[in-house]
């Protein structure tokens, strides 16, 4: 037990503890994104598939599940960036970057697109999540999602919310493996294109949804 809580205190168990957890919330979107195509089969289709969503047990116990390693995830992504500027005492324009990092681990972006991600999910629990789970509006789901795609400003923030997903997921889904020491020369490549379908197939999924209420419908 204290090699366990030595380990999580540490920078490099929450750097574990990250990268478990992210993976782990991959694996969420694609079940996400398969869903919501349903939107482009019609109301009925979406409906009903909303309402399995929202009223099987299993699906609802995982949902906890998710919501706690999203929480590990935001959580653990915070303290590391806290402890990380903490001990770099020196300001980056000392520090030869290009020696040491690429060029995705060293851009502002990537503070920037976790904090607008993080917006994005509550932005996006509070207007569908929490409306379809608990019954807090009156509006059918596909209604609801057609209603909120129909404006213009929540369609193109969730546009653009969803390319800086696309930007984090491709640095996150890499770095997770390297961080539990899976990224090997072997493997890379299969990784690299793995990762394709979490930072650009999936976000276009996403990205499709508004830009279809809103310009098609």
């Amino acid at each position: 037990m204290n090699k366990f809580t030595a380990l999580y205190r540490s920078s490099v168990g929450k750097k574990i503890i990250m990268s478990l957890s992210g993976l782990f919330l991959c694996t969420f979107l694609i079940v996400h994104a398969s869903v919501n195509l349903f939107l482009f089969k019609g109301a009925e289709a979406y409906n009903t598939a909303s309402h399995f969503m929202s009223s099987n047990i299993i699906i609802r116990l995982v949902e906890v599940v998710l919501f706690v390693g999203l929480l590990a995830h935001m959580i653990s992504g915070v303290v590391v960036w806290i402890q990380n500027r903490m001990t770099r005492p020196v300001g980056y324009q000392m520090y030869r970057l290009k020696d040491n990092t690429k060029l995705s681990s060293r851009t502002p972006m990537l503070t920037t697109s976790a904090s607008l991600v993080a917006f994005f999910l509550v932005s996006h629990l509070l207007t569908f999540w929490i409306p379809t789970r608990f019954g807090a509006d009156p509006k059918l789901p596909y209604d609801m999602v057609a209603d909120a795609f129909s404006q213009s400003s929540m369609a193109v923030f969730y546009i653009v919310a969803v390319a800086f997903l696309g930007f984090h997921l491709k640095h996150g889904f890499q770095s997770g493996f390297q961080t539990l020491g899976l990224s090997t020369n072997r493997y890379k490549w299969l990784i690299d294109s793995v990762a394709v379908i979490f930072w650009l197939i999936i976000p276009l999924v996403f990205a499709s949804m508004p830009a279809y209420f809103l310009w098609f419908q």
